[in-house]
């Protein structure tokens, strides 16, 4: 049934329906939210749907409303007292502030209401948290509303700032407000907050927004103010009034012209720079002429609202141009200096001294040096030339002093080369003319240094301000117009990025960082990298007499080869800073961990040593703890903090001791470390029986110790018996201050004794003569302790008998059918030990009797004594024999359980958990006064729980999801079989069909699906609920708790197969015991503190036809915090549609679905990229102080749940100069389990949101935000543009610009480790590689940006380094990285194919040479920095040791092959959009990979981005091999090349080494066969690319259609490289004899004209003959055999020519055919209607078809060769899965073989 509510009709104004029920009519009937205890509100049907709190009815007996701080603020809105009542409205009592401001300005009805519960909560919590407390907490604070107004229109205030505007909001700011004062702010406050709430796709246009509101509140000062209209002379009424007038005539017009300019970007393939964007459409408001053009209200017929370039605004603020130069022009200053050194350092070298500082005491050099300075005016000048060849569109009449200064620096820069070279040139001819350096040749010199100063004032300026960075903040933030005229040479202004500069003491730590990162990477590049090459390049350049072995243009001259020589090393010099960063990063990331004191618990081991210490951490963080308000922040305060964070730390004192004597905190710690336990449980990682060790069992038996868990009491009381037995006449103050002397072994001994009496005790009747000879008993025992002489007393050596005597009765009474005999027997015999055996000083019967240690009556013979006393517990007392089962566990444990939980999860979580308690975080405030959150989670159309169907169907394996999940997660499917047993299952074949929607969600839980994300996010609600009991639960409540808690798994199965009580198999299904107790409170401080928002963009279409639809029901219908955000499109005419967003929860009070609201959007939702869209349209039902964004791919944990209300309170701390605006969290990469190339993927992935953000955030100050888990100051960001940007194409890594935005709106990003969430990745190797393309393309868009050219150059310098490098830096230098490789293996072949190489293997400089470039080579070898992080991040956290064992295992599993070929992915996407565009979303899809993908789809993928670009590089080495002198000594061969023949092998080996039974020799036949087909399958018009390889190769062009004509010659300038093989070749060649002519390389083409012409003919024979005169075809064929064969018996016997000479030529040949083809691609709009292109097409897929023979033939061969398949399942998955595999295909085989029967 669909639950849309057609649009309200026209004729109803505003407020009609207001107090009565305006979705009665239409079917809509309201509800309270889920009942939470049996107090829960239970409204009537009628009432109206409401989403958190039922504002519209505040006698309602909801939760929520018990806080007076609610009702107060509901209250405050509804003063609508005298002011004028809107007219053409029935205006009723009741109606509040916001119906009144709807009413005025032509609002939506549930955009009011929305915004009505959205301004309430939000005020409530406020004044929640105020302190000291209102005096009359049940009036609004008006401090809190107006702190409230002040952070919500900062940005409003600085934007009329900026430009020159007064504020439109009239308040008055004095201490004491009225109450007409706390009305206008609410009135403001509220005003944006609809304006805001409806704005739909404007709210990326954040200061259309602030335009909007100040022309808004103009006219609602004037209502207020009582103005009249001068037209009129009526009551001043706002420009724009009515029903939905607002969304009519202020957002529609703002949105189509967005839209329009959208359609222009042709689905954004036309260039950036002729459509505007998001950012063009907000920095128009950033300029006055908005208020000239706009006007207000909004004028139309505006050049705004054009799209044509010639009369429209155009581009503002920035024009996005595609280009390489973006790398330049952005951080011109780190090019710079780079240039500067490598010049001065290439003069210093070349004197050829030791040492830089011998040879610059030379006055020669000195002035040379000085050179740099014409370098450095000549970079001026390339930059004013890249910003005019760039930005000229901007100008235009408004802004041609834009103009005016682009030539102006054209000029200037040109001046001072000019200049620079003049006085240079000065200096050396006097120098030369008085032959010394004269006083006049030093004079010219000093005229030179004072030029040069005066050029660099403007870099001391900057470096004085770098000092005093407070100055350049109040300079570049005040808006003074001189301000504006001294800045308008050097940047254009701009309302952003001002005032960026970080703290002093931030400034230190960062710069101190790069000056030692700087200082080690030039030292190493002038001592290692320039200074070996001078010699060599000497030698070059004197070389004469050359035996060129071909035609040489330059023969008088080496400078080319020189250049070749020394391009690899300068590519190296250029990304080598990308190395040494990584290195000092690591280690400084390293330093941060070790302070923050992570990687201190790594193990259960380490967690059982620190426990005691850790129930008083978590006492001491999660507690909130009542301080006087006068205490709080003090230093005194703060001082005591930091002493009992250090004795928790490092176990001074005795903490648990306090917890001992306390037992409301022992309680509560037991409340919560079980409920942990229980979630544990829940989620099937840990089993029954580990739960009844991990637990913490509540008081009983009068156990007069904290009762820890059995895994920390196992072994210790064998010790402390052992202990006794070494001491056997010992005092007893030795033998106990040695048991005291280990905590656990004290507790382990008086519970064990405690235990022991009470039990035995309790199972004899009450007045048998034996149950009061135990108690006399133990009485003597007592009384022996307590005057300390017990070992006087009794034989120590005795206990080991007893021991095993009450060892064996436990056993007995614990076995499910009791042998009462046995039982008794065993009993006596104890007694007979207590007796006899274990008093020092035996007693007579007579004065045994006295003492009442036996029985007074005469002994019959006819009855034993225990015969008839003992009564055992009934089975059905499941708790007697839970705690019986710990008993006997500390009587019998001997191993330390240092395996336990046997989960490596669970292990993880508990380790990680009790770590972070031990790091600094915030104090816990209460719930109630804890900050609110929302969680937003996008979403499309990813799996919601897998189905039945997904989790049966195989692959051809036999393979099915549910089978490989059993394998990957064995202990967690027997602990969920376990679990089903224990809730009723019987049969195992249950679990597909009582149980199957369990078996569902076990199966999802371990995916990557939306209900795994919901779980997740869910626990913060379980977290709140149950953190609000405990701030407010008295003892007794506490008490109660810890012993219902127990009671949760009461009765499971146990080893013995103890049966269940009904009873405690229902209570054992609850998800918390805890929920009992809750008293209602808890429900409505949850909810009122958070909600969570999955932005369900299609499920308006899901509903009922979509199983994915149902789900999202159910997950609504079992989350009660959960809210569903969707689009609905309503068809109201034959081609209109109406879009709504609309906001639906499930009630469970009608047990349905409800909608809350119902908002009209302006047009389709999608403008911009999907994602950010998705959020932005749901970012208004969202609620709090903070939003935390979590994508599909995400998990949380319930223990992390427990720490949000202290990282919330991080938002009031400091960080440098500024408080956060982001807080970072850590990530934990849950799908590393899967198989190698999740954990490699992982492991990378880990290092870089653990370490890698650590660094960012302190010391280098620039984290950004990477999207997942980061929690946002919400209503920070919504006055800012959003939590992430829409525009097409440009923000396709939508989530960074987010953190982009902030730095430069001065925001502070903050990281931090004590809480983490669960965050899946790729596991599949096709998936992981579109993940890389993705993010390369995105990173490719970045460097187009605006946003990264503002940061690049408003960032002070050092900043800027640490923005690069760990942004498009990183891509940047890894694509170098590969271009160096390219640049290496083509000069040396270039040296050798010329002969130069020859005649340097004459020179001993050129071994030099050699060492100096296979430095270069180790260097280019990024693997092991890459892995650098990674390694010392698992040492910090795992240690040293395991670290590396790890690295071992991983290169054992090729993960050097895999990072390698992901280098190679990333360089493609990145250089290809950068070059090209053509940047798109990639849907990876997140599954798991089992199947195996055939050589056709692997070909698809990788063949131009790998495949190709690796046969290129084999064709170079195999060439260089056969042609070089110096490759004829094998062992330098090898040492050049074997890092380039280790890429070359990695990029066509990659996709079949990781691809499931990729070396499986009949599925490697029936790929080919399958390529084959695709090959020549012609295919239609609808073909895909998947069926037809014409289709293919036509999309991989698909990125020409976007590039520039820069782009198409750039490309054609690359693919002139594959000519020069020919050139290179045909001169080696026997036939030619040596002739180095011209001639022979033009003869040559000959060759590729008769080849061209015999494929066409053949084709041609092909075509006309081959179906129906298939004779002629074959004499074709056989004319074309016969001729070729003439000619080279011809060429034998006439010429020089060999057989050789074929093989050669191929290599020659090849290569250039594929080089015309290339171009032809690149030339298609030209050549595709002419004849040439159907021959084009058929040699492009014959090489298609001799390249995929080259990739297969290796692949065929490992494939052949026995046990490499079995080698490479054991390198892709773990070993349980590999048997597994092995075990289905025999059974597979085996029902192949029954079917042929």
């Amino acid at each position: 049934m669909s639950l849309r509510r057609p649009p309200p009709p026209r004729g109803q104004t505003y407020g009609s329906n207001y107090g009565q029920n305006p979705r009665a009519a239409d079917g809509f009937n309201g509800g309270a939210p889920p009942p939470p205890p049996p107090t829960a509100y239970r409204g009537p049907p009628e009432e109206e749907p409401y989403n958190i709190i039922p504002i519209h009815n505040l006698l309602a007996d909801h939760p929520s409303l018990r806080y007076p701080e609610v009702r107060a603020a509901a209250a405050a809105l509804r003063t609508v007292g005298e002011l004028r009542k809107p007219p053409f409205v029935d205006w009723r009592d009741g109606m509040d502030l916001l119906d009144w401001l709807g009413a005025f300005f032509g609002f939506q009805r549930d955009n009011v209401r929305n915004q009505r519960e959205h301004l309430v909560l939000h005020l409530a919590n406020a004044q929640m948290r105020l302190q000291p407390p209102p005096t009359n907490i049940d009036i609004l604070d008006a401090t809190v509303l107006r702190r409230f107004r002040k952070k919500l229109l900062k940005n409003y205030t600085s934007w009329c700032s900026y430009l020159g505007r007064k504020s439109n909001v009239w308040i008055s700011d004095r201490r004491n407000p009225s109450i007409t004062d706390v009305r206008r702010e609410l009135l403001y406050t509220s005003l944006y907050l609809l304006i805001w709430g409806e704005a739909a796709n404007l709210r990326f246009v954040p200061e259309c927004i602030t335009y909007i509101f100040h022309h808004m509140a103009m006219e609602l000062t004037r209502i207020l103010e009582d103005y009249t209209d001068e037209n009129t002379g009526r009551a001043a009424l706002p420009s724009v009034s009515g029903e939905d007038a607002f969304l009519n005539r202020v957002v529609t017009p703002m949105y189509k012209i967005i839209r329009d300019e959208v359609e222009n970007s042709r689905n954004g393939t036309a260039p950036h720079s002729a459509w505007r964007n998001y950012d063009d459409i907000n920095e128009f408001f950033w300029s006055r002429r908005c208020f000239q053009r706009l006007k207000w209200p909004i004028d139309g017929s505006s050049n705004f609202f054009s799209t044509k370039k010639e009369k429209g605004v155009g581009k503002t603020g920035f024009v996005e141009q595609r280009s390489f130069w973006n790398v330049y022009r952005s951080f011109d200053r780190l090019w710079v200096l780079l240039i500067l050194f490598l010049q001065s350092a290439i003069i210093v070298a070349w004197e050829g001294k030791s040492t830089p500082w011998g040879a610059l005491t030379s006055r020669d050099v000195q002035v040379r040096v000085l050179t740099f300075f014409i370098t450095w005016a000549g970079l001026r000048f390339l930059q004013s030339l890249l910003d005019a060849g760039t930005q000229y569109s901007r100008v235009s009449r408004d802004t041609m002093l834009l103009g005016v200064r682009m030539v102006l620096k054209s000029i200037v820069a040109i001046g001072w080369t000019v200049a620079f070279g003049v006085l240079y040139g000065r200096i050396w001819s006097q120098r030369y003319q008085d032959r010394r350096w004269s006083a006049e040749a030093n004079g010219r010199l000093v005229t030179f240094l004072e030029a040069a100063f005066v050029f660099i004032v403007p870099e001391l300026l900057a470096l004085a301000l770098f000092i005093l960075p407070w100055i350049r903040n109040l300079l570049e933030e005040t808006n003074w117009r001189i301000f504006y005229v001294l800045t308008w040479w050097f940047q254009t202004r701009a309302f952003v990025a001002r005032g960026l500069r970080e703290g002093l003491v931030d400034n230190i730590k960062y710069t101190l960082f790069w000056i030692v990162v700087l200082a080690s990477k030039f030292t190493f590049s002038y001592f290692l990298q320039i200074k070996p090459m001078v010699a060599p390049t000497r030698a070059v350049l004197k070389l004469k007499g050359i035996h060129f072995k071909w035609h040489e243009f330059f023969s008088d001259t080496n400078r080319f080869a020189v250049g070749l020589l020394w391009l690899p090393v300068i590519l190296v010099y250029l990304m080598d800073l990308q190395i040494w960063y990584s290195v000092f990063s690591s280690f400084v990331g390293a330093m941060v961990g070790l302070f923050s004191h992570l990687g201190e618990i790594r193990n259960v081991e380490q967690f059982r040593l620190r426990f005691q210490f850790f129930s008083s951490a978590m006492q001491f963080n999660l507690m909130p703890e009542e301080q006087l308000l006068n205490t709080q922040g003090t230093l005194k305060s703060k001082l005591l903090d930091a002493i009992r964070r250090l004795k928790l730390r490092y176990g001074l004192g005795r903490p648990f001791k306090k917890i001992e004597s306390n037992q409301v905190e022992a309680y509560r710690f037991a409340l919560l470390w079980n409920e942990i336990i229980a979630t544990f449980r829940e989620e099937d990682i840990i089993s029954d029986r580990e739960v009844e060790l991990l637990e913490l069992p509540p008081n009983y038996w009068n156990i007069r110790v904290i009762r820890w868990p059995c895994l920390l009491l196992r072994n210790e009381l064998l010790l402390a018996l052992g202990q006794a037995k070494e001491l056997v006449d010992a005092p007893d103050r030795w033998l106990w201050r040695k048991i005291c002397k280990n905590e656990y072994r004290r507790c382990a001994v008086i519970e064990a004794y405690d235990s022991i009496k009470y039990l035995l005790v309790d199972i004899l009747k009450d007045g048998t003569e034996e149950r009061l000879i135990i108690i006399n008993l133990f009485q003597e025992i007592d009384h022996a302790v307590q005057i300390e002489k017990f070992t006087q007393t009794y034989k120590t050596t005795a206990l080991q008998q007893i021991h095993s005597k009450l060892i064996t009765l436990f056993e007995l009474i614990n076995k499910p059918k009791k042998d009462m005999t046995q039982v008794v027997n065993v009993f006596q015999a104890l007694y007979e030990v207590f007796i006899r055996d274990f008093p020092k000083v035996k007693r007579s019967i007579e004065q045994l009797r006295q003492d009442g240690l036996v029985p007074r009556r005469p002994n019959t013979n006819t009855e034993l004594l225990f015969e008839n006393a003992v009564e055992l517990p009934s089975v059905e007392n499941a708790d007697f024999y839970r705690k019986l089962r710990r008993l006997l566990t500390i009587l019998t444990s001997r191993d330390s359980m240092n395996n336990l939980p046997k989960n490596l999860e669970a292990r993880r979580r508990i380790a990680f958990f009790s770590n972070s308690l031990f790091m600094n975080m915030p104090h816990a405030p209460q719930v109630e006064k804890m900050l609110a959150f929302s969680v937003l989670t996008p979403y499309y159309s990813e799996d919601v729980v897998y189905s039945r169907e997904q989790l049966r169907s195989e692959n051809e394996d036999g393979i099915s999801i549910l089978f490989y999940l059993q394998k990957i997660y064995d202990d967690e499917w027997n602990n969920f079989m376990e679990r089903m047993r224990r809730d009723g299952m019987e049969d195992d074949n249950e679990i597909w069909t009582t149980k199957l929607r369990e078996l569902r969600h076990w199966a999802s839980y371990r995916g990557q699906t939306l209900s795994r994300t919901v779980r997740g996010m869910m626990y913060y609600y379980k977290a709140l609920k149950m953190l609000a009991f405990l701030d407010s639960a008295s003892e007794m409540d506490v008490r109660a708790g810890s012993s219902l808690g127990s009671m949760r798994l009461d009765g499971a199965v146990d080893g013995l197969g103890t049966s269940r009580s009904p009873s405690s198999r229902r209570l054992s299904r609850a998800g918390s015991a805890v929920n009992l107790l809750y008293k209602g409170h808890e429900y409505g401080t949850a909810m009122m503190k958070y909600v969570y928002v999955v932005s369900c963009q299609i499920y308006g279409v899901q509903k009922g036809k979509d199983q994915r639809g149902e789900e999202i029901l159910y997950l609504m219908k079992n989350n009660e915090a959960l809210r569903v955000a969707y689009v609905d499109e309503v068809h109201t005419g034959r081609d209109q549609v109406e879009y709504y967003s609309v906001l639906v929860k499930y009630d469970t009070q009608l047990e349905k679905e409800v909608e809350i609201y119902r908002i009209r959007l302006p047009g389709p939702l999608k403008l911009g990229e999907g994602k950010p869209e998705n959020q932005n349209h749901a970012i208004i039902f969202t609620r709090g102080d903070a939003v935390q964004t979590i994508d599909m791919n995400q998990d949380n944990y319930f223990e992390e749940a427990l720490k949000m209300r202290n990282l919330l309170e991080e938002f009031k701390t400091y960080y440098g100069i500024r408080k956060p605006t982001i807080l970072g969290v850590r990530e934990h990469i849950f799908t590393g389990s899967v198989s190698s190339l999740a954990w490699f993927m992982s492991a990378q992935e880990m290092s870089f949101v653990t370490l890698g953000q650590r660094v960012l955030a302190n010391p280098l100050k620039v984290r950004m935000h990477y999207g997942h888990p980061d929690v946002f100051d919400r209503f920070w960001f919504l006055t800012r543009g959003g939590i992430s940007k829409a525009s097409r194409v440009i923000n396709i890594s939508e989530d960074i610009f987010a953190g982009f935005n902030c730095t430069l709106r001065g925001g502070n990003v903050t990281h931090h480790e004590y809480i983490q969430v669960g965050k899946g990745r790729d596991v599949g190797f096709n998936q992981i590689s579109m993940f890389e393309a993705k993010v390369a393309s995105g990173n490719g868009e970045q460097v187009l940006s605006r946003d990264v050219y503002r940061l690049g150059h408003r960032l002070d310098f050092f900043r800027m380094l640490s923005f690069f490098y760990t942004t498009v830096g990183f891509f940047f230098n890894t694509m170098v990285v590969v271009l160096t490789v390219y640049a290496f293996l083509w000069g040396r072949l270039y040296l050798a194919l010329s002969g130069i190489e020859s005649a340097m293997m004459q020179n001993s400089n050129n071994n030099k040479a050699l060492g100096t470039i296979l430095n270069q080579q180790f260097i280019i070898q990024m693997g092991l920095f890459t892995a650098l992080p990674m390694i010392v991040e698992n040492s910090l956290e795992h240690g040293f040791l395991p670290a590396v064992w790890d690295f071992l295992t991983m290169q054992l599993q090729l993960s050097s092959v895999f990072y390698t070929f992901s280098m190679g992915t990333r360089t493609h996407f990145f250089g290809r959009t950068i070059l090209h565009g053509g940047a798109k979303y990639r849907a990876t899809g997140r599954g798991f990979v089992v199947e195996h993908k055939s050589f056709a789809e692997n070909y698809r993928l990788y063949a131009r981005s790998h495949f190709v670009k690796a046969i290129e590089l084999g064709v170079i080495l195999t060439v260089y091999a056969s042609h070089s002198s110096i490759a004829k000594n094998t062992f330098v061969y090898i040492a050049l090349t074997i890092s380039s023949w280790f890429l070359v092998v990695s990029w066509i080996m990659a996709p079949f080494v990781f691809n499931p039974s990729g070396f499986d020799w009949l599925k490697t036949v029936y790929d080919w066969d399958d390529f084959m087909n695709w090959i020549w399958y012609s295919g239609g018009v609808f073909t895909k690319a998947e069926q037809s390889w014409e289709t293919w190769w036509y999309e991989e062009q698909d990125h020409f259609k976007t590039t520039g004509l820069w782009g198409k010659l750039l490309e054609i300038i690359l693919d002139v490289r594959f000519f020069f093989f020919q050139y290179g070749i045909v001169y080696q060649l026997r036939i030619v004899g040596g002739n180095t002519s011209i001639a022979v390389y033009l003869l040559s083409w000959i060759y590729m004209v008769v080849a061209v012409g015999i494929s066409v003919i053949i084709a041609y024979a092909r075509d006309k003959y081959a179906a129906k005169e298939h004779i002629y075809y074959r004499l074709v064929q056989f004319l074309v055999i016969v001729l070729i064969v003439l000619v080279v018996v011809v060429l034998l016997e006439f010429t020089p020519f060999e057989f050789l000479d074929i093989l050669t030529s191929f290599m020659a040949f090849i290569p250039t055919g594929w080089g015309l083809i290339s171009i032809a691609q690149v030339l298609r709009p030209f050549l595709q209607s002419t004849v040439v292109w159907e021959t084009i097409v058929a040699l492009a897929r014959l090489y298609d078809i001799l390249f995929a023979v080259i990739v297969m033939a290796p692949v065929a061969l490992v494939s052949w060769l026995p046990g490499l398949q079995a080698m490479q399942t054991r390198i892709l998955f773990n070993d349980a899965f590999s048997r597994g595999l092995q075990i289905s295909r025999i059974l597979a085989g085996k029902k192949a073989n029954q079917q042929k029967l």
